[in-house]
């Protein structure tokens, strides 16, 4: 069951003008986003870091939390084929961590989605997309994994399109936060996995 999300400046519960078709079906893609991603070819993750923080006022307004209250946060990157695909941020509130998400903790190199889809109490709210912008708490990381490529986006502004939805378990929210790497379109070309 989807919930309501509360929506804040920049996201977008609606596909950017600018999107193609393609784009369009993975930004909104329902499900587990690493099964889509195993079926373009070999999935990896590779955890980047995890750390506790003050959470964004960004972040925190979507997970209607107070500006500052402090998270847990979890950032991977996700390739396929040995191509950079998807950095993702995953954050709870801390005491969260300890708690409800306890499992985001012992995850190591495994999706998240080995915790979120098998858990019947578990709800999502719809998706938010926009384009990754310096500002957005996410922009660090996908733009440090662009320049990590030595690609020719690393030189300049690259486009990263990105999706966001909070998981909701027993009260306690769990704001997951997915950028597409601009190799990632290359990769997926028009296939729309089931």
């Amino acid at each position: 069951m989807k919930i309501p999300h509360p929506g804040s400046r920049g996201w977008t519960p609606l596909p950017l003008p600018s999107c193609t078709s393609t784009q369009k079906f993975w930004l909104f893609r329902p499900g587990a986003l690493t099964a889509g991603l195993r079926q373009l070819g070999e999935f990896r993750l590779r955890v980047l870091a995890e750390y506790a923080q003050a959470a964004p006022a960004d972040e925190a307004l979507a997970m209607r939390l107070r500006p500052g209250a402090m998270v847990w946060v979890r950032e991977v990157l996700m390739s396929v084929d040995g191509i950079d695909a998807v950095a993702a941020r995953s954050l709870t509130p801390l005491e969260a961590s300890r708690g409800i998400w306890q499992g985001m903790r012992r995850l190591r190199t495994r999706p998240l989605a080995d915790m979120l889809y098998h858990d019947r109490t578990v709800r999502r709210t719809a998706f938010e997309c926009r384009r990754l912008a310096p500002g957005v708490p996410f922009y660090a990381t996908a733009r440090a994994v662009v320049a990590e490529t030595g690609s020719r986006e690393a030189s300049r502004e690259p486009r990263i399109l990105a999706r966001r939805s909070v998981f909701w378990r027993h009260g306690q929210p769990l704001l997951v936060a997915e950028g597409f790497m601009p190799g990632f379109w290359d990769k997926a070309g028009d296939r729309r996995p089931a």
